[in-house]
């Protein structure tokens, strides 16, 4: 079947579905974070806490290259719709929870639809614009998770200040229902596969298994957990067993529920490690940097929300410019490059510039909203570019697979580097409550300055901000691994025009 023409009108309308798609499920990721004391306030639970905003993510996570398979196999329109219909349905069991239990449950299945909505949409995105023309069409879905980083915590501290918790999940329902009537509308002339389908029963849950107890296991250790500690270790052993008994049953699977012959792409392989690396800086900072605000000026929340706004602000642009390049030039590489140079030298700059110096420190979250906005597109066209069209599917659920993990991998290492620089500070008997359950808030950190007054808060301060400059320069070293990624990477010509 052939592709549709992009400057047709249709494009439009599939465009804003999809867009409203990435939208709302990149939102729930941060929306509720805000609302949480609110929310264990009134189900009297403290225990699950947590598991309300990791139980989505995990969710998700493990959801996203199911859903690539089966698109592949079954066509996408019908994996959009019911990925979308699974989160409205969902969002309003969360805004009716009576209990955390149910909430979390609630929000389980939520992160099973939103792992529909990542992974079809960008997959749809390939099938009807030509490799040469993707980048600037992922630009946008850049864009929404940017729009999403930003409105997010306002939203949900609007709406839990002067409504309720509740209105955080039942907001998603009539921005669910449209976003379902238009993809009913509109996506249907896209490509149905011929082939029968076959469904790798064995290998789905193999990898259900690994990547979900690798996660929780990763989780944990974000929230304080060594490893020395037996549930972690039991949930490490777990992942590593499984994902070993899956990867030597997919090689000779019948239906493979992700294909080993698309890890013998050499450039396929380095664009998910690229997405991997982008998506650890950016998740990483986007959670830290809010601390360190809070913590060395004493800002409150709502300053420390709005001191994203730069990074947030940066990352559409990078995509947007990035992607035009690509489809102009029909070379990634280069842009690849600009971006993993530009992401260490940005974060260098913040590791050595004060919070209070607003002006400079927006300046370099500017820079680096940019270099991680520049590396989304061009690597996940990339990677679609690499592969046949018959894998479309399960490569772009690959990269966002790679994006997730990244993002956990992410803040679990940095939160864990941050309790261990702690240690050796005026505020290591916090030990590995200082950074909450409550999504890594650090409302233990920031009380225990609270209840300091005087030249020990001055010198507890600076102490902080020496950490979270080793803390910084940490991660922009691991930045320039991405660096050697993009380096080691082929300079590919896109298809198409």
């Amino acid at each position: 079947m052939t592709r549709p023409d992009p400057t047709s009108p249709a494009i439009g309308s599939i465009l804003f579905a999809l867009m409203m798609a990435t939208f709302l499920s990149a939102l729930d990721q941060t929306i509720v974070a805000v609302s949480l004391p609110a929310i264990s306030a009134q189900l009297k639970d403290v225990d699950l806490l947590a598991w309300v905003i990791s139980g989505y993510m995990v969710a998700m996570t493990v959801a996203v290259p199911i859903y690539g398979k089966l698109g592949d196999l079954y066509g996408r329109r019908r994996l959009m719709l019911i990925g979308l219909s699974l989160f409205t349905v969902a969002s309003l069991l969360c805004g009716m929870a009576q209990s955390m239990e149910q909430l979390v449950m609630a929000r389980v299945l939520q992160g099973v639809g939103a792992g529909g909505m990542v992974s079809v949409s960008q997959a749809i995105i390939g099938d009807i614009i030509p490799p040469r023309e993707r980048g600037r069409y992922q630009g946008y879905f850049s864009s929404m998770y940017a729009l999403a980083s930003v409105a997010g915590p306002v939203l949900g501290g609007v709406m839990t200040e002067y409504w309720s918790w509740r209105w955080v999940f039942l907001i998603n329902l009539p921005l669910g229902v449209v976003a379902l009537v238009v993809a009913h509308r509109t996506l249907k002339g896209l490509p149905v596969p011929q082939r029968k389908p076959v469904i790798d029963y064995l290998g789905t849950m193999l990898m259900i298994l690994g990547l979900g107890a690798l996660l929780l296991g990763i989780t944990e250790i974000g929230q304080g957990h060594g490893l020395a500690d037996r549930h972690v270790q039991a949930l490490l052993g777990v992942a590593v067993l499984a994902l070993v008994a899956f990867i030597a049953y997919e090689r000779r699977a019948a239906e493979p529920v992700l294909p080993m012959h698309l890890f013998a792409s050499r450039s396929a392989v380095l664009c998910w490690l690229t997405v991997f690396f982008a998506s650890f800086q950016s998740i990483s900072l986007t959670v830290l940097m809010p601390l360190r605000y809070q913590t060395l000026t004493g800002a409150g929340a709502d300053s420390a929300a709005l001191h994203l706004l730069p990074l947030a602000m940066g990352m559409p642009l990078g995509a947007y410019c990035a992607g035009r390049r690509a489809s102009m030039t029909g070379r990634y590489k280069p842009l690849i490059l600009g971006g993993t140079l530009l992401l260490p030298l940005a974060i260098l700059g913040l590791a050595f510039t004060a919070p209070q110096q607003v002006w400079l420190t927006g300046a370099f979250m500017v820079l680096t909203g940019i270099g991680t906005g520049m590396l989304f597109p061009t690597s996940l066209v990339g990677g679609q570019n690499a592969v046949q069209a018959r894998d479309m599917g399960v490569a772009t659920s690959t990269s966002n697979l790679f994006r997730s993990l990244g993002g956990a991998m992410g803040v679990a290492l940095m939160s864990a580097l941050l309790l261990a620089m702690l240690q050796g500070t005026g505020l290591g008997a916090l030990g590995a409550g200082a950074l909450g359950s409550e999504g890594h808030s650090g409302n233990a950190l920031l009380a225990s300055l609270e209840a300091t007054r005087g030249p020990a808060l001055e010198a507890l301060r600076a102490e902080l901000a020496q950490t979270f400059r080793h803390l910084l320069l940490v991660s922009a070293g691991i930045a320039l691994l991405g660096l050697g990624v993009a380096l080691a990477m082929p300079n590919t010509v896109l298809r198409g025009r």
